[in-house]
């Protein structure tokens, strides 16, 4: 044997072999930052796609809500043809021009009630004698009744409106409460 064969069987490998272990050690050190990044960016793809459905549902509610202004002075002028229409009831005149007035009053009020429902406007119910919700209604005044039990309407004296699921207005009512004798 050659002394060169005989220094490499006894002493360390050969460079060709270091040179293999550095480049597999800089390979599974490349691989991991390329797991760690494609991680990440399946992370933020993620939170992308929920920040794009997010701001989806954001933009639909500010849309069904941008007309809340308008809705809600339309919703006060339909209150005042109810006060109009009250009124032509309480006088008790019924000749013919009165009530070609009063059916004209109604005509529009139920236009006006028409393009409110078109936008997504419902009215919120309340009769008497239904239990008092406050998440709907409104009391304005309690009043002592036999006629009722405590915690139940008495009277509606305005009418509550909602808007695509959100409250605009509550029902304005009177509620009973216990009486004292």
């Amino acid at each position: 044997m050659s002394e060169n064969n005989k220094n490499n069987k006894g002493n360390s490998p050969p460079k060709a072999s270091n040179e293999n272990n550095e480049l597999l050690k800089d390979l599974e050190r490349l691989k991991a930052e390329r797991d760690e990044y494609l991680e990440g960016w399946q992370r933020e793809r993620a939170n992308f796609i929920n920040y794009k459905k997010e701001e989806k549902t954001r933009f639909k509610e500010i849309v069904s809500f941008s007309n809340e202004r308008l809705i809600k002075s339309l919703i006060t002028v339909v209150d005042s043809f109810n006060l109009a229409i009250q009124s032509f009831v309480k006088q008790g005149k019924s000749d013919e021009e009165n009530e070609s007035y009063l059916k004209g009053i109604y005509l529009i009020k139920s236009q006006l009630e028409d393009i409110l429902a078109k936008e997504g406007v419902e009215i919120i119910e309340a009769k008497p004698g239904e239990d008092f919700d406050p998440r709907i209604y409104e009391a304005v005044v309690e009043v002592e009744s036999k006629e009722f039990k405590p915690n139940t309407i008495v009277e509606v004296l305005e009418k509550g409106y909602v808007l695509n699921g959100k409250i605009l207005r509550p029902c304005r009512v009177m509620v009973a409460k216990e009486v004292k004798e």
